[in-house]
C-alpha cells in the first residue's frame, strides 16, 4: 500500500494505439513507448519537426491602406464592415507538426507470456516495460538530449530498424536510410526530405550490443543472443546535407557510458524540478495502487486527481524546452496531427503555460519566453502590415517557426485580434514577480506590445471614449453583427494590462506616462441586460451565450482586473456570465477555463462541476495525456497541462500584494496538503487543510506586507525574508 500520491502510473498490458503510449521527453526530443516485449514500439518526436506547406514562405496580408475605411464603416454601424477585410486567401494551416520515425524492436519470445507490467515514473522520466527476464527502460534525457532505450535479456533474437511510415506519411518524401556495423553494435540512420526544396531531417541511433553477435539484416539490425542492448537516438532538422557520421561518433562516444551513470545525470535536472510542487489528497491506498486504465474509471475518486496532478506537471515539463509545449505537447503518433498540432494561442497555450509560476516551472515560461524573442521580428511585421502601426501583434497560430498572421479567414477573422501578446507576456510577468525581478527581454516585448496600442488606440466615440476598431473576440461572434467589430472586452482588458503592465516595467519615463493615460481613456466593462459582463462593450451588440471561448473573463483570469475584493460588482457581473456560458461542443480547454474563471470569482462549486465534465467524460487516455473531445477523441495536451492549474487556483491564489487561500476549494477535497507553490509576492507556501481547519506555513524570499483573504475574512500579513510565517485558518 502506497503511503502518499503516487508519482507514476502503470497498466498490466501493452499500449495497443500511440495514444495510449507512455511519454518521456526532455523538451526537444519526446518519446511514445508501447512496452510490448515482442513487437517494442518507440515513436521518436523532435519538437521543430514540422513539414513544410507554403504557409513558411507567406506574409501577414497587407491591410494596412484598407484600416481607415474599414474603421469609417464600423463606427458608422456597418457591423459586416469586416466581412471583406482580407487579402483573398484561403484559410491556411501553419506547417504541421509530425513524428520523425518509429524504432522497431521485434524479438522472439517465450509462450506463453511470463507476468507483464509498464509504468512511467514521473519523478524520474523513466518508463519501464517487464515481461519475465526481459525489461526495456526508456527515458529522454535533459543532461545530453538524446533518446535512450535500455533493453536486457533481448532474447536469442532481436531485430532493430526505424521507419517512418506512420499513419498519415505523405507522398514524395525523398528517404534515405542506412545501417553500418560498428565493434560495439551498429549505427543506424533514417533521412527525410520534404518534397520540393532543400529541408530534410535526419535521425541517427547507435546501438551498443553486450554480448551476442550482430549482423545486418534485410531493414535494419540483427541481434542474436545478446545480455543487453543500449541505443541513442537523436534527431536533427536540417537543409542541404547532414553529416551522419560525426553524430553517430558523437553518439557511440556517449554509448560508452554505463546505462546508470547517463540516467544519473539525466535525473540532477528532471527529478529536482518535477519534485518542486506536490498535491497529496489523503486518497484511499488501494486506489492509489491501481493502474491507471481503471482509476479513470472513478471520476469521484481523489487518488484520480492526485494522479492526474503530477501526470501534467510531468507532462508538461517533458513538453518545454526549446519550445512550450504545442497543442499535442511534444507528442504525436502519425503525421496527420490535428489543427497541424500548432501553438494556438487564443486559449491553448495560455491554458497550459498560465500555472507555471506558481506550479515552479520556470523551465515552461522560459520555453514560452524563447519563442516570444524568437517571433517578435514577424509580430512586427504583423503590426505594420495589418494595422499600420508599430510595434508588436502577436499570431493565433504559429507551428514555433514563423510569427506571422497566416492563419485567418472570413469565419475565423483572426487577423484581427490584438489581446494575443498580451496573453503570451502574462505567464511571463508572473515569473518576474515570483522572482522579484524584471527580465530585460520581457520590459522591451512589453514596450513593444504597449507601442503598438499608442499606434492602433486613435479612433474615438461621441463620448471621447477611445475605441478598439476593429476588434474580435475568439472565436465568438454577436448574436446581431459580423465577428470583426468593436470593442470586444478581452481586447479592452489586454490593451488595458499591456499598457499598464509596460509602463511599470518602463518607470519615470515619458512612455510610461503616456501609455498610462492611454490605457485610462479606455471605456468599461460593460453589464448586459442580463446582469451579466458584456462580451462587447457597445450596447448595440448582443451576447451569444453558447460557446466554448470564455474570452470575455479575461479580465478575471488569467488577469487580476476584476476581483471580487477590488471590484465586486464587475466580479458579479462576470459571475452571471459565467452562470449563462454554455460548453457549446464539450472542448477540454473550455471545461478547465471555467473553472479557472470560477476560482478566481471564489465558486468552488462551479470549479468542481467543471472538472466533474473532464473527468466523467472520458478525456483522458490510459497514458494520462488528455483529448480535446469526449470519449478521447483528438489527442491533445490542454486538460493534462492545464488540471493541475486549475487544481492550484481552487487552493491558493496571489498577485504582487494579495494572498487568497483556499479561495474555491470544490466540495470534494475535503482535506489535502499542497506543497512548494510560488508566490507572486515572492514566497512559498506549503497549505495543510481539514474540515476542521487549515495551516499555511509562508516561506518569503522578501520583506513586504500583503493583503491576507481567507474564507474567515481580511487581514494584512506582515512577511520577513527568511523567517517562515504561519497562518492558521478555522474550520470554514
Amino acid at each position: 500500500m502506497s503511503a502518499g500520491p503516487v508519482h507514476g502510473t502503470w497498466e498490466p498490458e501493452p499500449a495497443a494505439r500511440w495514444e495510449d503510449a507512455f511519454l518521456t521527453g526532455n523538451g526537444h526530443h519526446g518519446a511514445l513507448v508501447s512496452g510490448d516485449p515482442d513487437a517494442d514500439r518507440v515513436i521518436v518526436t523532435q519538437h521543430t519537426l514540422v513539414r513544410p506547406n507554403g504557409s513558411e514562405h507567406a506574409g501577414p496580408p497587407e491591410l494596412a491602406d484598407r484600416l481607415t475605411a474599414l474603421q469609417d464603416r464600423l463606427l458608422a454601424g456597418d457591423t459586416g464592415a469586416a466581412e471583406d477585410f482580407t487579402d483573398g486567401r484561403p484559410l491556411q494551416w501553419v506547417q504541421p507538426f509530425h513524428p520523425a520515425f518509429r524504432i522497431h524492436l521485434d524479438r522472439t519470445a517465450p509462450e506463453p507470456r511470463p507476468a507483464y507490467r509498464r509504468r512511467v515514473d514521473f519523478a524520474t522520466g523513466v518508463v519501464e516495460a517487464t515481461c519475465g527476464d526481459w525489461r526495456s527502460r526508456v527515458f529522454v534525457s535533459r543532461a545530453d538530449d538524446v533518446v535512450v532505450q535500455y533493453v536486457t535479456a533481448p532474447g536469442p533474437s532481436l531485430t532493430l530498424f526505424l521507419d517512418h511510415r506512420l499513419p498519415g506519411v505523405p507522398p514524395g518524401l525523398g528517404i534515405g536510410q542506412g545501417t553500418v556495423l560498428t565493434p560495439e553494435g551498429a549505427v543506424l540512420s533514417l533521412r527525410a526530405r520534404y518534397p520540393g526544396g532543400d529541408r530534410a531531417y535526419t535521425g541517427v541511433t547507435v546501438a551498443a550490443v553486450t554480448g551476442g553477435t550482430t549482423a545486418l539484416g534485410p531493414r535494419g539490425l540483427c541481434v542474436e543472443h545478446a545480455d543487453a542492448v543500449l541505443l541513442l537516438t537523436r534527431v536533427h532538422r536540417h537543409t542541404g546535407e547532414f553529416d551522419v557520421t560525426a553524430e553517430s561518433r558523437t553518439l557511440r562516444d556517449l554509448a560508452r557510458e554505463p546505462y546508470d551513470d547517463l540516467l544519473e545525470r539525466h535525473l540532477a535536472r528532471h527529478r529536482t524540478a518535477y519534485r518542486r510542487v506536490t498535491l497529496d489528497l489523503r486518497a484511499d491506498p488501494a486506489e492509489r495502487a491501481l493502474p491507471g486504465s481503471e482509476l479513470l474509471k472513478r471520476p469521484g475518486s481523489p487518488a484520480l486527481l492526485e494522479r492526474l496532478f503530477a501526470a501534467g506537471r510531468y507532462h508538461l515539463l517533458s513538453s518545454s524546452g526549446v519550445l512550450p509545449p504545442r497543442l499535442t505537447g511534444l507528442w504525436t503518433g502519425e503525421w496527420t496531427t490535428a489543427w497541424s498540432g500548432a501553438f494556438t494561442l487564443d486559449a491553448n497555450l495560455g491554458l497550459q503555460t498560465a500555472g507555471a509560476a506558481a506550479a515552479d516551472l520556470p523551465e515552461v515560461t522560459e520555453a514560452l519566453a524563447a519563442l516570444v524573442r524568437r517571433q517578435l521580428p514577424d509580430w512586427r511585421d504583423n503590426a505594420r502590415a495589418v494595422f499600420g502601426a508599430r510595434g508588436a501583434v502577436a499570431p493565433a497560430h504559429t507551428d514555433g517557426e514563423s510569427g506571422h498572421c497566416v492563419h485567418f479567414s472570413r469565419e475565423y477573422p483572426l487577423h484581427l485580434w490584438t489581446a494575443g501578446a498580451d496573453w503570451l507576456l502574462k505567464p511571463l510577468v508572473d515569473h518576474d514577480d515570483t522572482r522579484g525581478a524584471h527580465d530585460p527581454a520581457t520590459a522591451a516585448a512589453l514596450a513593444e506590445v504597449a507601442t503598438f496600442y499608442e499606434d492602433f488606440l486613435t479612433r474615438t466615440d461621441a463620448d471621447g471614449r477611445l475605441v478598439v476598431v476593429p476588434s474580435y473576440s475568439p472565436e465568438n461572434r454577436p448574436a446581431n453583427a459580423g465577428r470583426g467589430t468593436l470593442d470586444a472586452a478581452m481586447d479592452l482588458s489586454a490593451a488595458r494590462h499591456a499598457l499598464r503592465t509596460a509602463a511599470a516595467h518602463h518607470p519615470g519615463t515619458p512612455d510610461a506616462d503616456r501609455w498610462r493615460a492611454l490605457a485610462d481613456r479606455l471605456p468599461p466593462h460593460r453589464v448586459n441586460a442580463d446582469g451579466a459582463l458584456a462580451e462587447w462593450a457597445r450596447p448595440e451588440l448582443a451576447d451569444s451565450y453558447d460557446h466554448r471561448h470564455l474570452s470575455h473573463l479575461y479580465g478575471v483570469w488569467p488577469l487580476d482586473e476584476i476581483t471580487p475584493y477590488d471590484t465586486p460588482g464587475l466580479a458579479a457581473a462576470a459571475r452571471r456570465a459565467l452562470e449563462l456560458r454554455g460548453a457549446e461542443n464539450d472542448s477540454a480547454h473550455g471545461h478547465l477555463h471555467h473553472a479557472l474563471v470560477a476560482a478566481r470569482l471564489r465558486d468552488g462549486r462551479r470549479v468542481g462541476r467543471a472538472l466533474g465534465a473532464v473527468l466523467e467524460g472520458d478525456f483522458f487516455h490510459p497514458s494520462l495525456m488528455s483529448a480535446h473531445y469526449p470519449n478521447r477523441d483528438v489527442y491533445n495536451a490542454d486538460a493534462a497541462h492545464t488540471l493541475p492549474t486549475v487544481l492550484i487556483e481552487a487552493l491558493v491564489q496571489s498577485t504582487p500584494d494579495r494572498l487568497v487561500l483556499l479561495p474555491a476549494p470544490p466540495p470534494s477535497l475535503r482535506e489535502g496538503e499542497l506543497r512548494g507553490v510560488r508566490t507572486r509576492f515572492g514566497a512559498r507556501i506549503d497549505l495543510t487543510w481539514t474540515p476542521e481547519g487549515a495551516t499555511a506555513v509562508v516561506r518569503p524570499t522578501r520583506t513586504r506586507r500583503v493583503d491576507l483573504r481567507t474564507p474567515s475574512g481580511a487581514r494584512p500579513l506582515d512577511l520577513v525574508a527568511g523567517e517562515d510565517r504561519v497562518v492558521r485558518l478555522e474550520a470554514r
